[in-house]
């Protein structure tokens, strides 16, 4: 899901080093605008949060299932029961082998739970929390359903018969996630330690593939600049693919992504219904598909999938829905509405075609209260998916040990290097490699840069990862992270889908913005059945906030119930706030906006 935050930056302004740095950085000039630097402090170092009170577009998010007493082991809240193996939740052998080889000997309890619901061939919803095993559920059996169709058409194919065509496709929205996918895909091999499948990344700027592969991952973007262009090529991919997943289903499906995936869907949507159509006719198939190109005669969505005008339940119908425009009506070939004088009689019968293709979308945080979230945009255009909902969709993960800290602009420094220090003590090693891995969060660019500053300052070496460094950069620094440990400073760039094991320690230099990056950020560690820690630290202005979300984890409840929107929430603290504490507020905020 694409956000709109308030920015949030732990700045660094103008270090004037001197000789000596004192063991904890204990003292620290107060911001330069309101107070005068101290002439004894030993380092002109200053650091401090800077809370804008921009909006935050924020679903509420749908509740889950109802999470029982469990007790603190790694395998209660993660694998599934003993008896549940590959074979028995219908893997084929030479998978399942496959899975063996590659040491995942048991599926998850949400790999248990999804994978029959995909072979069954309905379209699937998978929302479940971070770290569960989603991606090997949706990877496993479509591999397996791919592997089977090329074995059947292998074996009655002769000399005179192509086999059919088949990919599976796979749609992300960053090129780091996509070469993540990749490397899951191609680490199922078979007994001569070749893949399974030919896997082709055209994200970015990869480019179209020379050989026809399997599997396809892409973002949504490369995808479309390659097909738009080439009429036979868009054709004939679109009667090739057979399985989409779409990873990240809630980013995808709102925001900046939104256009291209409803414009991939209804490409999709429309190919099945010209082969089901295709199928009943004597027309010659080819001729139905040039003639009938989806570009131009496609809608962008349903009239009934449409996001409709009538209030829906809770406070998500409040104005801040206006920051997210309505879905298009109709979708040209890069021209805007296209309209098509015979399309009548062919619209009287869109309902009724036969499927040909099968969508699974995935998900952490899965919106489903109000009418534009993501969730609820899913139950209008793919009504009859099946959902599989984790047990700790938007709680608090059970094997994540807590801690919070409420900073100040002259204890913030000294706090962040503490809990640096704490995550890299023996106790958080991992055993296997004997290395430990934190990673600290900041909500921008200039305050990850910040952060790394303030860590080298105090001689602790770090990595420093976000949009602005190249590919290549990036893709070394998760590389070295991954096999070296140590302390990783990132922005959310890093907490969407990014898979580093044995993340043992996560920390919040700034506090999220948003209760889909508080649920990404700190489902980095604690993955896979392992433990971990979670230190947030918080300023004045986040108080309010974090008690709310401490509360729910008090309780056992979704966070849903701290975090619905930034205004909503904001207005439901107002009314219990005392009138000078919200006089306060309104003059803190009137500062930093000016």
């Amino acid at each position: 899901m694409i956000l709109h935050r308030s920015v949030s930056v732990l700045h660094f302004c103008r270090p004037k080093l001197v000789s000596q740095l004192k063991h904890s950085l204990a003292s620290f000039a107060s911001h330069a605008s309101s107070v005068s630097a101290s002439s004894s402090s030993p380092v002109g170092v200053r650091l401090f949060w800077l809370n804008q009170p921009r909006l935050r577009h924020v679903r509420a998010f749908g509740t889950s299932s109802t999470v029982s007493e469990t007790k603190r082991s790694e395998n209660d809240t993660f694998f599934a029961e003993e008896g549940v193996s590959w074979t028995s939740i219908g893997v084929s052998d030479k998978v399942a082998r496959a899975l063996a080889d590659a040491g995942i000997e048991r599926p998850s309890l949400v790999q248990a739970a999804c994978i029959p619901s995909i072979y069954s061939g309905k379209d699937v919803v998978i929302a479940a929390e971070t770290g569960s095993g989603k991606t090997h559920g949706y990877l496993v059996p479509l591999f397996d359903k791919l592997c089977q169709a090329n074995d059947s058409g292998n074996a009655v194919s002769d000399i005179n018969s192509k086999p059919q065509r088949r990919i599976f496709l796979v749609l992300c929205p960053n090129v780091m996630l996509c070469e993540q996918v990749v490397r899951m895909a191609n680490s199922i091999r078979d007994s001569s330690g070749q893949p399974l499948l030919t896997v082709a990344n055209i994200g970015g700027q990869l480019g179209w593939p020379v050989k026809e592969p399997d599997v396809m991952v892409s973002t949504p973007a490369a995808l479309l600049n390659n097909i738009e262009p080439e009429k036979y090529r868009r054709l004939d991919f679109l009667r090739a693919v057979k399985y989409v997943v779409f990873d990240e289903a809630d980013m995808l499906l709102c925001g900046s992504f939104q256009n291209q995936i409803i414009r991939l869907i209804d490409m999709l949507r429309f190919d099945e219904k010209l082969l089901s159509r295709a199928k009943g006719s004597s027309t010659p198939q080819n001729e139905i598909d040039l003639k009938d190109d989806p570009l131009l005669l496609v809608d962008s969505l349903d009239e009934e999938d449409i996001p409709g005008e009538s209030n829906s339940e809770g406070e998500e119908d409040s104005e801040d829905d206006d920051a997210i425009n309505d879905l298009p009506v109709k979708t040209g070939a890069g021209t805007g509405t296209v309209r098509i004088k015979d399309r009548k009689q062919w619209w009287k019968l869109r309902k009724i075609y036969e499927r040909s293709k099968q969508y699974v979308f995935v998900a952490a945080t899965l919106p489903v209260n109000g009418k534009k979230t993501a969730g609820a945009v899913l139950k209008r255009m793919f009504p009859d998916a099946n959902w599989v909902t984790g047990n700790f969709l938007h709680y608090h993960n059970l094997r994540m040990e807590h801690k919070w800290i409420e900073v100040s602009v002259d204890t913030q420094v000294d706090a962040l290097i503490n809990a640096v220090n704490e995550g890299s003590g023996s106790n958080m090693l991992d055993n296997s490699a004997n290395v430990s891995r934190t990673m600290v969060f900041a909500n921008t660019i200039e305050a990850a840069e910040a952060v790394t500053k303030i860590l080298s300052t105090a001689r602790i070496e770090c990595y420093c990862y976000h949009k602005d460094r190249s590919f290549d950069e990036r893709e070394t620094i998760l590389v070295d992270f991954q096999e070296k440990g140590g302390i990783f400073v990132c922005t959310d760039a890093a907490a969407r889908g990014i898979d580093i094991p044995n993340v043992s320690h996560v920390i919040q230099a700034d506090f999220a913005t948003s209760a889909v990056d508080f649920l990404h950020r700190i489902g980095r560690t604690a993955r896979a059945g392992k433990f971990g820690r979670v230190t947030s630290l918080y300023t004045e202005s986040n108080r309010d906030l974090v008690a709310a979300v401490r509360r729910a984890g008090k309780l056992g409840e979704p966070l849903e119930t701290a975090f619905s929107r930034k205004r909503s929430f904001r207005n439901k603290l107002k009314k219990q706030r005392s009138l000078s504490k919200a006089g306060n507020e309104s003059y803190a905020e009137e500062s930093i906006g000016a």
